[in-house]
């Protein structure tokens, strides 16, 4: 494939489009996560319950996702997941007018496991293009981040106050009309239909996992979740950490900002680099990046810390998240694929939910420092148990 008939391959233009826009829904549900839970929540308590549970339904949901379009192609599991998301906004929006908590927390629950189909459509993007493209595909397919990044908060500053005198249901309404249009471009979208699965006892399901076991996929997910975790393990508390040193929260959202431009920026060229150095080399180089990340964190409390640190967070989660899914993508087969990528991204879920707890009770407790060395610490085993040789399935 040219670099001609790739900028003009429909199919990967089209989940491209519909990843960017239901993309901005992602920055929209951090915002409202905390503030619609704080209005509805019995007890201040329980105002991030709803953004806890959010979390939560990704890590059930990613499986079971991944497991459909196995069966019934990518489509249809992206159509299910633009179903969810504007089930869980319209409850949303009928949350806020209602004043019912429990509704709110249902509806992120719905928001959660959109955000976790999502997910698949770097997947899908390497399906779509010839081998050597694979790591372009995916590396663009990431840069929908970086205009959901500016333009998610944009709509919600828009929309919010568009159901007046109800607060924040506009903003769900908003996320409700995004995904709709978002579905528009993949019904533009030909992917080749799946190979009917021959059917399976649960033993024999469980048994198929066994393909996790193989050195190159076990690597390609620890890196992938390693990346994923630290990146959520330092971002999360930045903002407290830097108002407990004395930083506004003006500035602290700032260094959130420009840590969000490194997380995805790069994807305009990562792809690149993957094809001319290899897939290992750059997700290693992401864990490098995300060391260093740690040691800065570790060596100060100024601005310029906080500022350095996080840009290379992201360009070091940029790095290894791509990278990992390169790799993921290159070792396994067809009918590995729904099992495989399910089961990985089950796991990054699980490793940021258990990260975003961690890191606030570390910070709360012991401080930024402490959290710093927490991830070096983590990084280091990481790097050390990669750079080992790979061990083929037994």
């Amino acid at each position: 494939m040219s670099s001609l008939t790739f900028a003009r391959n429909g199919n990967f233009l089209g989940l491209l489009a519909a990843n960017t826009i239901l993309g901005a829904a992602m920055p929209m549900l951090i915002i409202l996560g905390g503030l619609a839970g704080l209005m509805l929540a019995p007890s201040t308590a329980l105002a991030t319950l709803p953004a806890s549970l959010q979390t939560l339904a990704g890590l059930f949901a990613a499986a079971p996702f991944s497991l459909l379009m196995g069966r019934r192609g990518r489509r249809a599991g992206f159509a299910l997941g633009v179903a969810a998301a504007m089930a869980g906004a319209l409850l949303g929006g009928w949350a806020m007018i209602s004043g019912s908590f429990i509704l709110l927390c249902i509806a992120h629950l719905f928001l959660g496991a959109a955000l976790a189909c999502f997910q698949f459509f770097r997947f899908a993007a390497a399906e779509v293009v010839s081998p050597e493209w694979q790591p372009v595909a995916i590396s663009l397919m990431l840069t929908s981040g970086l205009v959901a990044a500016f333009g998610g908060p944009q709509v919600f500053i828009m929309a919010k106050d568009a159901l007046a005198p109800v607060p924040l249901a506009g903003a769900y309404g908003a996320i409700a009309v995004i995904s709709l249009i978002g579905l528009l471009p993949l019904a533009f979208v030909r992917m080749a239909k799946p190979i009917a699965p021959a059917k399976q006892s649960f033993g024999k399901r469980l048994a198929s996992l066994s393909v996790l076991r193989r050195g190159p996929v076990r690597k390609a997910v620890a890196i992938g979740a390693v990346s994923q975790g630290i990146m959520v393990f330092l971002m999360i508390p930045t903002p407290l950490a830097m108002v407990g040193c004395g930083f506004s929260e003006a500035t602290s959202g700032d260094v959130i900002r420009w840590h969000v431009v490194a997380m995805f920026a790069p994807s305009f060229f990562t792809g690149f680099l993957i094809k001319r150095y290899g897939t290992q080399r750059i997700a290693i180089g992401g864990l490098v990046l995300l060391i260093l990340s740690a040691l800065v964190a570790l060596s100060g409390l100024s601005g310029v810390h906080f500022y350095a640190s996080l840009i290379l967070l992201g360009l070091g989660w940029n790095f290894g998240f791509i990278g990992a899914t390169n790799m993921l993508a290159n070792v396994v087969s067809e009918a590995e694929k729904p099992v495989v990528q399910g089961a990985n991204d089950t796991v990054i879920a699980l490793a940021s939910t258990i990260c975003a707890f961690a890191a606030g009770a570390i910070v709360a407790g012991y401080g930024w420092t402490v959290l710093a060395v927490v991830a070096l610490i983590i990084l280091v085993i990481a790097l050390g148990a990669v750079l080992m040789p790979a061990r083929q399935a037994v």
